[in-house]
């Protein structure tokens, strides 16, 4: 089991940038790691997943914008976020789940989860 703590979240104006950092109890080199998102009155969005390889998957609107990426030796994973938008704006949880390689996709099936950070875009 692993717990989960998202930071980095905050205010910022349209065309900005964001760096949110997911921080781990334990070893997540077996991990696939993911980063999601909710807005007010929407369902739950997957962003960004990376695999134990490194290997990444984005959701269409966040290509190019994003990255996600991890380091298993200080348990973290990242989330750099550049020319936000308004529509970005939401919580953003980080997510852990034991996948075989290869199968870490932006989609559900994650089992551990953290609290969320805001993330607010003004135009």
């Amino acid at each position: 089991q692993v717990q989960l703590v998202e930071s980095g979240g905050g205010s910022v104006q349209g065309g900005g940038s964001l760096r949110l950092s997911c921080a781990a109890s334990g070893y997540i080199g077996y991990y696939c790691m993911g980063w999601f998102r909710q807005a007010p009155g929407k369902e739950r969005e997957g962003v960004a997943a990376i695999d134990l390889d490194g290997s990444t998957r984005y959701a269409d609107s966040m290509k190019g914008r994003f990255t996600i990426s991890r380091d298993n030796a200080k348990k973290t994973v990242t989330l750099q976020m550049t020319n936000l938008k308004p529509e970005d704006t939401a919580i953003y949880y980080c997510a852990a789940d034991r996948k075989p390689p290869g199968y870490c996709y932006i989609s559900s099936g994650y089992n551990y989860w953290g609290h969320g950070t805001q993330v607010t875009v003004s135009s």
